[in-house]
Parts: structure tokens; C-alpha cells; sequence
């Protein structure tokens, strides 16, 4: 069966409260040299009050977290991820400090996670206190995502205390099937050491920079990245029945063993589920008939990437 025609996000607008993700504070003077030494993005490269993708990796490059990065101030940085890995990616990072004047701390009973999509951006926005202002530590950060089916996305982060921003309620599931339709993974417990990050094509989203220095598994991306070793791929697709993440995919072809793995996965306004699947390439490319969870599972169809994926 295949993917409903009007499965398409580009009509949504609204803003849903996001208790899934929390946020890790790094601060102090050393904040971003200290994170530029151990995430995939270039933090020193950013301005105060912008925001960018990264992942935290282990020594084998495979992503331990994906982060939203906020540069909160000049030695503040606020990394939105996902709560059920937030504690343990706490704790690892931690072990890196050592003299280092950077401060690590759970901020996420401080700070308040808004999801916003559409024309309800424009209308936070201007009423938005700006982020970038030293010294405002009741200021709200809108950090742009990558959009989904066309449709505009950001975050809201800002004080607990103060009220959520003003506009159209969005629920949380149809904020979910937006993120997934994006085609950009927020890395979750069950995937967790699954993935290099072009396997989530990271690298074309921004999420990746090449140009900086060492980090951990920089060596393992930075190969897969120039040798050619990059044989695996993320794409949306949609499954005609229920799936979740950290799933395998079979193909018909060769039913014994898995071919590929569900990243990220959200029910469809219109049935079935919406997922970001990481598979070999070539394989996606063929058209290969393919199921969800076992060799006899609902099928996966639809598949597409919803963004060029860079040249090397």
C-alpha cells in the first residue's frame, strides 16, 4: 500500500510544548573551546544567538547524542537533546572537564522546550525578547530547524517561569510526524551508538564540520566522509502499520537478516506511521521490497530524501 498522497506537513501551524527534550548548560569562559573539542559542529565559529546542529560521538564516531546548539551568550551555550539520553551524555561529557572553566549542569527544570511551526514562527518571533543580548537571562532563543515538507520549524527555549509563548495550540503527535517528515533524527536511547553521523546524513544539514579540529571520532567520520565509505543513508518512509525506533528493516530479497534500522518514527495523521530509516543506499535506490520488524512485518514504502545531500 502506498504512503497517503496527503501526508504532507506543509499546511501545519502551531506550537507544542516539547517535555521530551531537556537541555544541558555549558558555562563559563572555556565553554566553547571545551565543546569544540568534543562535538561535531564548529561552536567557536558561532554567534552569540545562533543555533546549529551537532552530534556527540564516541571514539568509533558513532553518535552517543544529537544536540541542537544555542549560543546562548558568549560563554553560555544551552544543547538541547533528548531526555531519555540527556543524563548519561551528562555524565560522559563530564568526565572531559577536568581543568577546564566550563560548568555542565542539567538545565532542564530551568528551561521550558516550545516545538513552532509555520506561520506561528513570525508570530513568536515578534514578540520574542532577543537571545542575543548579554545579560538577559530571561530572554527567549528561537533556533531554527531544518523545515519539514517546505513548512518552516524552530524551537522555543526560555525560562521556566515565564509564560509560553502566544499562539495556536500544536499537538505534540503532529508535532513528532513534522520532525520525522523533516528527515533529520533527534537521537533517542534505543539508537543510541547505532549511527556515524552521515548515516543520518548530518553532514548535509550543517550538523558536521570538517574544517575544525579533533574531536571524538572525528578520524572515523572524517574517512567516511573522503574514502568513499559512506554506504548506509537516511530516508523518510512510511510504514503501513506501527513501527518505533530502533526497528530492523528486511528486505524480500534477503529475509534472514536485517538490512537497515528506524532512527526516528511518528504516527501518521492518516494511518500508519511516518519514520526516518537508515539503509544502504543502493538498496533504497532499487526500489527493494522491504518490512518492518521481521521478514513478514508491514511493509516500508515511500521512501525519499528531503534535501540534497552534499558532494564531497
Amino acid at each position: 500500500m502506498p504512503a497517503p498522497v496527503s501526508e504532507s506537513a506543509t499546511a501545519l501551524s502551531g506550537i507544542a510544548a516539547l517535555p521530551q527534550l531537556g537541555a544541558i548548560r555549558a558555562q563559563g569562559e572555556q565553554a566553547a573551546a571545551f565543546l569544540q573539542g568534543q562535538l561535531t559542529q564548529d561552536v567557536e565559529a558561532m554567534a552569540v544567538g545562533q543555533a546549529r546542529l551537532a552530534a556527540y560521538c564516541n571514539a568509533k564516531g558513532r553518535m552517543l547524542a544529537s544536540f541542537v546548539v544555542c549560543r546562548r551568550a558568549e560563554g553560555e551555550f544551552w544543547l538541547v537533546c533528548s531526555r531519555d539520553l540527556l543524563a548519561p551524555t551528562l555524565k560522559k561529557l563530564s568526565m572531559f572537564v577536568l581543568r577546564a572553566k566550563v560548568r555542565l549542569t542539567d538545565a532542564s527544570d530551568e528551561l521550558a522546550v516550545y516545538g513552532l511551526i509555520g506561520d506561528a514562527i513570525d508570530t513568536v518571533a515578534a514578540g520574542a525578547r532577543p537571545s542575543s543580548v548579554e545579560g538577559q537571562n530571561d530572554a527567549d532563543f528561537l533556533a531554527p530547524l531544518p523545515p519539514a515538507d517546505g513548512a518552516a520549524r524552530a524551537l522555543w527555549i526560555g525560562p521556566t517561569g515565564r509564560p509560553p509563548p502566544a499562539g495556536p495550540a500544536l499537538s505534540i503527535e503532529l508535532w513528532d510526524w513534522a520532525a520525522v517528515r523533516s528527515g533529520v533524527a533527534t537521537l533517542t536511547a534505543p539508537v543510541a551508538e547505532a549511527f556515524v553521523p552521515q548515516m543520518l546524513n548530518y553532514e548535509s544539514v550543517d550538523g558536521v564540520s570538517f574544517k575544525k579540529g579533533c574531536y571524538p571520532g572525528q578520524e572515523v567520520v572524517a574517512r567516511s566522509q573522503f574514502r568513499g565509505a559512506i554506504k548506509r543513508r537516511a530516508y523518510v518512509g512510511w510504514v503501513d502499520g506501527a513501527a518505533q525506533a530502533g526497528q530492523d528493516v528486511f528486505a524480500a530479497d534477503d529475509p534472514a537478516q536485517p538490512c537497515g534500522l528506524i532512527a526516528q518514527a511518528a504516527a501518521a495523521p492518516a494511518g500508519g506511521t511516518a519514520v526516518i530509516v537508515c539503509l544502504p543506499h543502493a538498496l533504497a535506490e532499487a526500489g527493494a521490497r522491504l518490512r518492518v520488524g521481521a521478514a513478514d512485518g508491514p511493509p516500508l514504502t515511500g521512501l525519499r530524501q528531503p534535501y540534497p545531500l552534499i558532494e564531497v
